[in-house]
């Protein structure tokens, strides 16, 4: 039966351990950069769309960043919460604030026009892919 053995430089082995142990640091890193441009965008959409947008822009986070099922490293940008200004039969405790962004985002059959919020600001491919990139630059050894 056949065996192989090689040794590895020190100096290589140490380098791949310090960039398996900044991997997951550097991702995280990116994905709340790129989740940042998002959420600027977001809010500078919002005055398009609502009058009024101190409760929304309250609403408005940038979630923990995470592991999902999957093992991939993601942050959320969304609306959490209810507008309690907005007091209905049906929502007692008042409106629930992502119901609101929906119905704005998408138009209603009611005859709401549509004002998209979110999706103009997913589309800024390049702003969130140079925000993600200076990240990984700076973790990412110089040669």
């Amino acid at each position: 039966m056949a065996s192989f053995n090689a040794e590895l430089p020190n100096e290589l082995i140490k380098e791949f351990q310090e960039l398996d142990l900044g991997a997951t640091d550097m991702m995280e890193k990116m994905t709340r950069a790129g989740a940042n441009v998002v959420f600027d965008e977001v809010k500078k959409n919002l005055p398009k769309a609502f009058k009024k947008t101190d409760n929304l822009e309250k609403a408005l986070i940038i979630t923990k960043t995470y592991r999902n099922a999957k093992e991939e490293i993601a942050t959320k940008v969304g609306f959490y919460g209810y507008d309690t200004t907005r007091k209905t039969k049906q929502y007692p405790n008042g409106t629930p604030i992502p119901l609101i962004i929906l119905a704005r985002e998408y138009g209603t059959s009611s005859g709401e026009k549509k004002i998209p919020i979110l999706r103009p600001a997913f589309r800024k491919n390049k702003a969130i892919e140079s925000a993600m990139l200076k990240v990984q630059d700076s973790y990412l050894p110089k040669e």
